[in-house]
């Protein structure tokens, strides 16, 4: 319902900057709004949260469930794999959007160190209005996934994250030169969240239960678990 309430704002202002009538005003269009507030509901489902060791009371406890330790374990060995670990560590390290996921290019990587670590250079985000960019914080680890993904598929400029096509037997095709699409991050945390399944890594989760966490899973999920996580860490938000 909040993308539909976004579109008939950003629908009615364009509109009226030309000095049209907003036709979301129309009596018409007041009552299916109605309509679909009461047959969707208002309230937003936030999204199920990837934390780095699930949900755990203690920080020294074993990874648990779903979480980013169960997801890159079940990532792959070849360059499918070595761009979902990328990937996924990225999106931790970062709570990046998916947009900016996306749009990350080599040439916004500083680094390593000397300790091994790098810088995210962000140049826009959505609530970037000013366009100032933003930087972010890459660790030994991270780093470390992305130079294996970047020498397995012989990246060195351009996209960071592209597209690893598969044959029929889940061999490897190729890479592409464009980005992945905004929408294939959720598909990827879904696809991984069945990989550790399937491999044992989630316990003794049913298969009912994994259809309802992958329901539940969204781009913004591993952003909800970084926020969990710092929470439960008493560092600010």
């Amino acid at each position: 319902m909040a993308t539909i309430e976004r579109y008939l704002v950003h629908v009615g202002w364009a509109y009226r900057m030309a000095g049209l009538t907003d036709p979301t005003s129309d009596p018409l269009v007041k009552f299916e709004r109605k309509a679909a507030r009461n047959h969707l509901g208002v309230r937003q489902r936030q999204a199920h949260a990837i934390r780095f060791k699930g949900d755990i009371a203690d920080l020294d406890s074993p990874a648990s469930g779903v979480c980013l330790a169960h997801l890159l374990k079940a990532c792959r060995r070849d360059e499918l794999g070595l761009r979902d670990a990328a990937l996924l560590r990225i999106a931790y390290d970062t709570a990046a959007r998916r947009s900016e996921l996306v749009a990350i290019n080599v040439a916004h990587i500083e680094g390593p160190d000397s300790e091994g670590a790098g810088i995210l250079h962000i140049p826009s985000s959505k609530t970037d209005r000013k366009q100032a960019g933003a930087q972010a914080y890459l660790s030994p680890a991270t780093m470390m996934a992305i130079t294996r993904w970047c020498k397995a598929s012989e990246i060195d400029q351009g996209p960071l994250l592209r597209r690893v096509t598969t044959h029929f037997d889940g061999s490897i095709d190729g890479i592409g030169a464009e980005p992945l699409h905004p929408n294939s991050i959720t598909l990827i945390y879904k696809r991984l969240i069945r990989q550790a399944w399937e491999k044992g890594l989630l316990g003794q989760m049913s298969e009912a239960e994994l259809s309802r966490w992958c329901k539940a899973i969204s781009s913004h999920s591993i952003r909800v678990g970084v926020a969990q996580d710092n929470f439960a860490a008493g560092e600010g938000l």
